[in-house]
């Protein structure tokens, strides 16, 4: 059997002490996560991290730093994923533009509404993401070597 981990991006972004996530319909019920998902063939770390935010949201993105690199194995399936965490700021939001198809809805909650039931959360790294995030440093993009 051969090993293949999943490299993914997601992005923090933070507006007034809230943060954009995104509720997904997954394994039956509502979740939520930070705008994320996988790195494509011949695409580098950061625009992939802006692509999907903006697939995600409907909002364009600056990123401002890389939070961490984290190495996560789903206990639900046994798939490793590699998740590099951006932060960013909100540029322009397009409120017309149609979300990728497994979004409910993109929405701003406090850090407190999220921790409120983590029975919502896609994975534990929603919440440590945005703790680390949080908790700082935030690290330079010039981390990031494409």
């Amino acid at each position: 059997m051969i090993w293949h981990p999943h490299i993914t991006v997601a992005t923090i972004v933070e507006d007034q002490g809230r943060f954009l996530f995104v509720e997904e319909f997954k394994a039956g019920q509502h979740v939520f996560n930070q705008p994320a998902g996988h790195l494509e063939a011949n695409e580098s770390l950061r625009d992939a991290a802006l692509r999907e935010t903006l697939e995600e949201t409907a909002w364009e993105v600056e990123l401002t730093g890389v939070v961490g690199i984290y190495l996560y194995t789903a206990p639900s399936n046994g798939v490793t994923y590699q998740r590099i965490c951006f932060a960013a700021r909100p540029l322009r939001h397009h409120p017309l533009r149609t979300l990728d198809s497994d979004i409910v809805r993109a929405v701003w909650l406090s850090r407190e509404e999220l921790l409120a039931d983590p029975s919502h959360w896609r994975s534990e790294l929603v919440p440590r993401c945005l703790d680390d995030y949080l908790a700082g440093p935030l690290h330079s993009l010039e981390l990031i070597r494409d």
